[in-house]
C-alpha cells in the first residue's frame, strides 16, 4: 500500500545497522541504506519524534537447520554504525531474536511516549525488518516501511517481503516520500 499518512506520534525503528552486520554482502549497497537511515533519523529528530536504534547481540534459543553466527561476537560487532549519529534521547534496544519487540521493553517504551505508528528500516529485510514490522503490527501500531532504507543478504527474501508481506502489514514508501510527508504533516 502506498504511503498516505503518518500519525502525530510516529517513531522510527532502525534495525541492526551495526558494525558486524553492515560489512556482510547485501543485495543493495549498504552505504545507501545507511545514508537513507541517517536522513530518516535526522528528520524524525528535528520534529521531536522518537528514534529507536536496534542492534542484535545473539539469537533466540531453539534448534535450526541453518548454522548460527558464532558467539561471542568479535569486539565492536554490536556497535551501531556512527553514521546514525546516536543521540541521548534515542531509544536503544538490544535484541536476541529477529524482531525488536520480542523479549525487549520496546513496546512499553513506545507506548509510554504515546507512539501509535512506526516506520521500520534496516537489515535484513526478510528477517529483522520483517519480524519487527510484524510484531509492531501485532501490538497494534500502524506500520510504514522505508523500502529504500533496507536490504537483505538474499535478493529473494528482500523482494518477497516487499511484494508479499509488507502490503499486508502497512504502507511502504521511500525515504524522500516519508520525509516529505513528515514536512507536510508537521507544518
Amino acid at each position: 500500500m502506498a504511503l498516505t499518512q503518518l500519525d502525530a506520534k510516529t517513531a522510527l525503528i532502525l534495525v541492526d545497522l551495526q558494525k558486524g552486520i553492515v560489512g556482510l554482502p547485501t543485495v543493495h549497497a549498504i552505504d545507501g541504506v545507511v545514508q537513507n537511515s541517517r536522513l530518516l533519523a535526522a528528520a524524525f529528530r528535528r520534529r521531536g519524534l522518537a528514534v529507536v536504534l536496534v542492534n542484535v547481540a545473539g539469537g533466540a534459543p531453539g534448534r535450526t537447520e541453518r548454522p548460527r553466527l558464532v558467539e561471542p561476537f568479535p569486539a565492536g560487532w554490536t556497535d551501531l554504525v556512527p553514521e546514525l549519529d546516536r543521540q541521548p534521547d534515542d531509544i536503544v534496544v538490544t535484541k536476541r531474536t529477529w524482531g525488536a519487540f520480542a523479549s525487549t521493553t520496546l513496546d512499553e517504551q513506545l507506548k509510554a511516549r504515546g507512539v501509535t505508528q512506526v516506520v521500520v528500516a534496516g537489515v535484513a529485510t526478510g528477517t529483522g525488518v520483517e519480524s519487527t514490522a510484524r510484531q509492531a503490527y501485532e501490538q497494534g501500531y500502524n506500520v510504514t516501511l522505508a523500502i529504500d532504507a533496507m536490504t537483505d543478504l538474499r535478493r529473494e527474501a528482500h523482494d518477497y517481503s516487499i511484494a508479499q508481506i509488507f502490503p499486508r502489514l502497512g504502507e511502504t514508501g521511500t525515504t524522500a516520500e516519508i520525509v516529505d510527508l513528515l514536512d507536510r504533516t508537521r507544518e
